[in-house]
């Protein structure tokens, strides 16, 4: 293989595939963006969308969603299905799962991720891996590392103490490529301690090629390089852009030039082939198995029923006072109100934007399982003002150029009108009382609000913690005028409640939920099915409450320190006993479940073993996820009250209990030294916690530890 061919294989040579060498049979790795579905086709040279009418895709509900569930075979039967949608759109690489530590609510990508714990991301991030890999098709883990919020967040720096990156930030992707043994892995846009994330020799070299021994592929965040002999010299493996000019990429003439100069080691080209090859090997893109590669499928009718099952399981019950839950169906007439329960997801969020085959609405998910008989009436209730009319380019700006290149070979029509602030706040105001006399009129109310893809979005952090659109104020005066109204809030991390948590009775949440979403969530409030989901974040009560917020750092001229350090999420809740709005693994049930007979065993240099029982109390089959936490109480360095360190979702039928036996690895009992760079575990008692959320501990028995 020449020079040129080597350099043409480790950068784009389209918008979003690698180069290929012809000559000898190697061909490009085609990518796809696909947090929540394999994203819609673009033109192979330049950033501009296809308009194809054959891409479109099952839409599938988003990673927080997804951790949600807390159901590691639901996170694998995702990734089956995402990966088998890549596979059969012709697609190497995914580009998912990102698994971010959601440090701040207000993060704008925070629906695309996961959890605030560690211990969650690694399970549900390895076998969502694995379901992708099965097909053939590698997952591309994102975003390496300590990328947390989207404000300047192609240059900011971030930086933290030792223990709160190998003990929060890290482990998820340690266990990625680990456990879920992913194929490929995404640098990050932002700086860390000083050097860009995808040519950070600490992060890419001292950790993940020596210290995790990862043989994987690597993958610069398109744009994310910015220095020739830096990447060259760093592991990353291929450059992307979203410019055209794919041979002017750094590591493209630039690097060919540089080493033509001898100040760049042509074994450096020579590692990096030999990882895109290693890779092409393993998806039998090249090889002897290359006849028996995955072809994949996509829109099928068993994709959208796995889609069903998942967007069920991560709808959360947070509140039901006077079991105003489920509602009945024999209702004659019922109000829905709130612009979310009529708009559809899909389509926006940036990267992770899907061109769904279809989507269920919470309106005619409603519809669909009242039918005929009830007389749903909807009213919009808020008034929604977009400033930003489109978003065509997607990951680094929003411009009016795309729609004027485009319309010089086509015919286009643009109609843009912006209204004034006194039209705005009539409008509101005309919604607002409409949808509160449907309300007082009406018995039953069911009211859908919460966050759109004008809020979570790529590129952006929330500006404020409220809810958008004057929606407090329709909320208040609509349980004004109904207090047995059910709330429904839709979003992607949380928001504030203060004004409304006290009057309303009923409120579940559910994350973007995929093209069944509507579906899933009639089911539960109709009671065809028992809600499941538990929280996999706090919710604060107020911003400041939140530590990345309480402490002043969200990133200032630049720069960003994680001064809450290991405290992340509950870990601070629960440590400084602040109580927030819901806590973390929190999630109700229309039954009850009770738990007894702890027995906790430890097997020297093992581990910790347990057994207990736990019981379906109620008259309805429910599920329930057991969550296990460990407690250091006394330690010569600061832990958290307790942390989750491992946790299972059982299904009981009423009256019936079950046994279960749950392992907690010696690692479970470790902390990251910064001293001897190594986690250690400092012999002594420890408390194991078996409960239903943070807050809801049932059983516990004090071990020792050594």
């Amino acid at each position: 293989m020449t020079l040129e061919e080597k350099v043409g294989l480790i950068h784009g040579n389209g918008i979003f595939r690698s180069g290929g060498v012809e000559r000898l049979g190697i061909p490009s790795l085609k990518m796809s963006d696909g947090p929540m579905g394999v994203r819609r086709e673009f033109e192979d040279q330049r950033w501009f969308l296809a308009c194809k009418t054959d891409d479109y895709v099952s839409y599938l509900p988003s990673n927080s969603a997804i951790a949600a569930t807390w159901n590691k075979e639901l996170a694998y039967t995702s990734g089956q299905v995402l990966g088998s949608e890549a596979r059969g759109r012709g697609k190497d690489v995914i580009l998912a799962p990102g698994i971010n530590i959601k440090r701040s609510p207000l993060c704008g990508r925070n629906f695309e991720y996961m959890s605030e714990d560690p211990n969650l991301i690694e399970e549900l991030a390895s076998s969502m891996i694995r379901g992708i890999q099965e097909n053939d098709v590698a997952a591309c883990v994102k975003h390496f590392a300590v990328n947390n919020q989207e404000t300047d967040r192609l240059a900011v720096d971030t930086d933290l103490e030792d223990r709160a990156l190998f003990e929060i930030y890290l482990p998820g992707f340690k266990a990625a490529i680990k456990k879920g043994e992913s194929y490929s892995i995404m640098g990050a846009y932002n700086k860390f301690r000083g050097a860009q994330c995808c040519e950070n020799t600490y992060l890419l070299k001292s950790i993940l090629r020596e210290e995790w021994e990862y043989d994987g592929t690597i993958i610069s965040d398109w744009g994310g390089v910015h220095d020739t002999k830096a990447a060259a010299n760093s592991p990353l493996d291929i450059e992307m852009d979203v410019k055209s000019n794919f041979d002017e990429y750094k590591m493209a003439n630039p690097l060919l030039e540089a080493v033509k100069r001898k100040e760049i080691s042509e074994d450096e080209i020579d590692k990096k082939v030999r990882n895109i090859l290693r890779l092409m090997l393993r998806l039998k893109m090249i090889g002897e198995e290359s006849e028996e590669r995955e072809s994949g499928t996509y829109n099928t009718i068993s994709h959208q029923q796995e889609i069903l099952k998942v967007a069920r399981e991560s709808i959360i019950l947070l509140k039901n006072e006077e079991n105003r839950l489920p509602l009945k169906k024999n209702i004659k007439k019922l109000a829905v109100i709130g612009q979310n329960a009529n708009i559809l997801h899909s389509a926006g969020g940036g990267s992770a934007e899907v061109k769904a085959l279809y989507e269920i609405s919470p309106l005619l998910g409603i519809r669909m399982e009242l039918g005929g008989n009830t007389e749903v009436t909807y009213r919009p209730g808020y008034y929604v003002s977009y400033q930003k009319v489109f978003d065509i380019i997607g990951y680094q700006e929003t411009s009016t150029d795309v729609m004027a290149e485009r319309a010089k070979r086509k015919k286009v029509w643009l109609e843009l009108e912006k209204e004034g602030k006194e039209k705005r706040k009539e409008e509101e105001r005309r919604l607002r009382e409409e949808a509160v006399l449907l309300a007082r009129e009406t018995e039953d109310v069911i009211l859908v609000v919460g966050l759109d893809h004008h809020q979570d979005m790529e590129g952006r952090d929330r500006k404020s913690y409220e809810l958008p659109y004057a929606q407090e104020q329709l909320i208040e005066e609509v349980l004004d005028a109904n207090p047995n109204t059910i709330l429904v809030v839709f979003a992607g991390s949380p928001v504030s409640m203060q004004k409304f948590i006290g009057k309303a009775k009923a409120i579940v949440w559910s994350y973007y939920n995929g093209m069944q979403g509507g579906k899933a969530l009639s089911d539960v409030l109709f009671g065809v099915i028992n809600p499941s989901g538990k929280l996999p974040e706090s919710m604060p009560k107020t911003l400041s409450d939140c530590p990345a917020h309480k402490f002043g750092e969200f990133g200032t001229k630049g720069s960003v320190y994680y001064n809450e350090g290991i405290m992340v999420g509950y870990r601070y809740y629960d440590t400084e006993d602040i109580t927030p709005e819901f806590c973390f693994g929190h999630g109700l049930s229309y039954t009850n479940f009770t738990y007894k007979d702890l027995v906790v065993r430890v097997n020297k240099g093992k581990g910790v073993f347990l057994s207990f029982s736990v019981r379906n109390t109620g008259k309805v089959a429910g599920a329930e996820t057991i969550q296990v936490y460990v407690s250091d109480p006394v330690c010569s360095v600061k832990r958290p009250t307790h942390e989750l360190k491992g946790f299972t979702k059982i299904f009981l039928q009423p009256g019936e209990e079950k046994e279960l036996m749950m392992e907690l690895k010696p690692s479970a009992f470790t902390y990251y030294c910064t001293k001897s760079k190594k986690f250690v575990l400092e012999g002594g008692e420890f408390i194991i916690e078996v409960g239903s959320s943070s807050r809801d501990i049932r059983l516990n028995q004090t071990v020792r530890v050594e």
